[in-house]
């Protein structure tokens, strides 16, 4: 693990006591586990009676109901479940600019929502751009004892999922990590990522620069993907220009997110906890 971003993940940890990850009642509809579902299944809490078909397990036939009646009946069980997050990071170049609280604030919430799904009974595992999307080492385990997770890539989000997308649990919660700042329309994208989920939140992790553009003078900027370098005059115009692209960018993923039944929250990165009434709000975690 990249020492300088440990303390980070032990500082999330540390704030992910202190809640626990909201269960959607769609979670309890698939494995067996901890958590009792909706179906039937075989577990020891009785749900109700149906005639026997060929093929059920004889233990659950009800023999002193068939010598009452003669007839076969079959006793259901409620479902035992396990409910799974899946948190996919965006580890690209802009997550990881030099002078922004970025990294640090997405190494604190990756930890801060394995400690809540932990704290819900959840499992996890936790996805990582890059070449197509890779697991963290060590994921299952509390986030301290993850293995790294290195940020720079330059591939974009959308290229890391077009070349290996994760392989995401059916019917579990999903959480995305980014600035999103990703090209082009993220609905394509949006809808693989949230097909066969119970919930989706969309965290979306800015810098204090990233909401305001450079004040007026020269600068020179970097693609944090390609490398490439312009040379710009900052004047009142381009500045405008800026933030009606940051506003276009938000509303194209709130469209996105309401077509998708996904749920959007902008965290900014410098004010981390405060920030954690708005993931509350939205029903994504509640106190522990």
């Amino acid at each position: 693990m990249t020492t300088s971003y440990r303390p980070s993940l032990i500082a999330g940890e540390k704030l992910g006591l202190r809640y626990a990850l909201t269960l959607p009642q769609s979670t309890l509809a698939g494995q067996r586990g901890e958590q009792l579902g909706r179906r039937s299944g075989s577990s020891v809490d009785f749900q109700d009676y149906r005639d026997y078909q060929p093929g059920d397990d004889l233990r659950h036939i009800d023999w002193n109901a068939y010598a009452r009646t003669d007839q076969l009946t079959v006793k259901l069980f409620r479902e035992e479940v396990q409910p799974h997050l899946d948190l996919i990071l965006d580890t690209s170049g802009s997550m990881s600019l030099t002078d922004s609280p970025k990294a640090d604030a997405l190494h604190q919430l990756a930890a801060f929502f394995a400690t809540a799904a932990g704290n819900a009974r959840c499992s996890q595992t936790v996805w990582m751009t890059g070449e197509g999307f890779q697991r963290v080492a060590n994921d299952s385990q509390p986030p301290s004892a993850w293995g790294d997770i290195p940020l720079g890539n330059a591939i974009s989000f959308e290229e890391a999922h077009s070349l290996l997308p994760p392989r995401l649990r059916r019917q579990g919660i999903r959480v995305i990590i980014s600035d999103l700042f990703w090209p082009g329309n993220p609905l394509p994208t949006l809808r693989k990522l949230t097909e066969g989920a119970a919930s989706v939140y969309i965290v979306q992790l800015l810098a204090p620069g990233d909401l305001e553009p450079p004040q007026p003078g020269n600068v020179q900027l970097e693609d944090s993907e390609t490398g490439e370098t312009l040379s710009l005059y900052i004047d009142t115009t381009v500045q405008e220009q800026y933030r009606q692209t940051l506003r276009r960018l938000q509303q194209s993923w709130d469209d996105a997110a309401k077509q998708t039944g996904a749920k959007l929250v902008t965290i900014t990165a410098e004010n981390l906890e405060a920030s954690l009434r708005s993931l509350e709000e939205c029903n994504a975690i509640e106190p522990a």
